[in-house]
């Protein structure tokens, strides 16, 4: 069973035009009754500055009761969106953010959430993302921040700022991942009919996604390298597979992912591993033959460039949220 998180609070700040989609991601993945996860799962709050009746850019109206104190006792602070145009927090929102970074909460930003960060300071420094449209506009605002726009998400210690809204999703399954491990992020992405994971590396402009419905062949391979991690695929081999000849594969291949097809199988391979790591007790060994890395020094290097740790610290991470 997971250990309880030392602080299962999460507070979704509200604002006068609040961005909906975005906020309704949050809503559901932390404030959504789960009972299957146990008496253990996250705790939804929403706090405004101004409590009361607030509208979104949707024309719908938000009751919030609780003001920035609810900010005090949050382990997890998400911002749902922000404006763009004049995005200075008051003096006693920014002291409030302030105060919560510095005692170790986790400040979450969706889309152009990561103005907000930006204008208190947290950022300066340090490398953010938001949605591709804004990113100029961040950079221009806040040259002390290192603007990604090509990624889905980006975290940077307790700091996480996700791109376009839907990548949002990513960033918060991945925070549940983090929290609870990969069954729990699972069980969440099954209930939105989502993917798991997406790398928060992957490419956030995609002009041609693999379709879902009809089926495509290169959807098909997709799926079968996914369950076949350890396979010795090759372009030849997953070529083959979708019935092209390998220049059409990898060309339409990256039009469809946006990556080299090399580098998807290397992180769909880190993946594999990361679930073996929670899940199983292989040896580092085991978990490299088994996720198709092949040796554990091959593991290593993968891992920790697309985790950013060791497999046996994350292992070791992962087994301490384990009762």
């Amino acid at each position: 069973m997971p250990i309880p998180l030392p602080n299962p609070s999460v507070v979704a700040l509200a604002y006068d035009g609040l961005c909906a989609f975005e906020f309704g991601i949050v809503a559901e993945i932390f404030g959504l009754a789960r009972p299957e996860m146990g008496p253990d799962w996250y705790r939804f709050q929403v706090c405004a500055e101004r409590p009361g009746r607030l509208t979104t850019n949707a024309g719908l109206a938000v009751e919030v009761t609780a003001g920035l104190e609810a900010l005090e006792a949050a382990g997890t602070i998400v911002v749902p969106g922000w404006q763009t145009q004049d995005p200075h927090p008051s003096p006693a929102l920014r002291d409030a953010l302030l105060a919560a970074h510095a005692r170790g909460a986790r400040l979450v930003t969706i889309c152009s959430g990561a103005f907000l960060l930006a204008a208190t300071g947290l950022l300066d420094g340090r490398r953010a993302t938001t949605h591709w449209r804004y990113a100029d506009a961040l950079q221009t605002a806040f040259p002390s921040t290192i603007v990604d726009a090509n990624v889905l998400y980006v975290e940077d210690g307790t700091l996480s700022t996700s791109a376009g809204s839907a990548a949002g999703i990513d960033l918060l399954l991945h925070l549940v991942r983090q929290d609870f491990g990969a069954a729990a992020a699972n069980s969440v992405a099954r209930r939105l009919v989502v993917a798991a994971h997406r790398s928060g590396g992957q490419a956030q402009f995609i002009e041609r996604p693999v379709p879902l419905a009809p089926r495509s062949r290169l959807a098909d391979v997709l799926d079968q390298i996914r369950s076949e991690p350890a396979h010795g695929w090759t372009i030849a081999t997953m070529a083959e597979r979708a019935i092209m000849s390998p220049r059409t594969f990898v060309r339409r291949f990256h039009d469809a992912v946006g990556c080299t097809p090399g580098a998807w199988l290397i992180a769909q391979r880190v993946e594999a591993a990361r679930t073996l790591l929670e899940t199983t007790q292989l040896s580092i060994e085991q978990v490299a033959q088994a996720s198709g890395l092949g040796s554990a020094a091959n593991l290593r290097q993968h891992f920790a460039a697309h985790v950013g740790i060791p497999p046996n610290l994350y292992r070791k991470q992962f087994q301490r949220r384990v009762a």
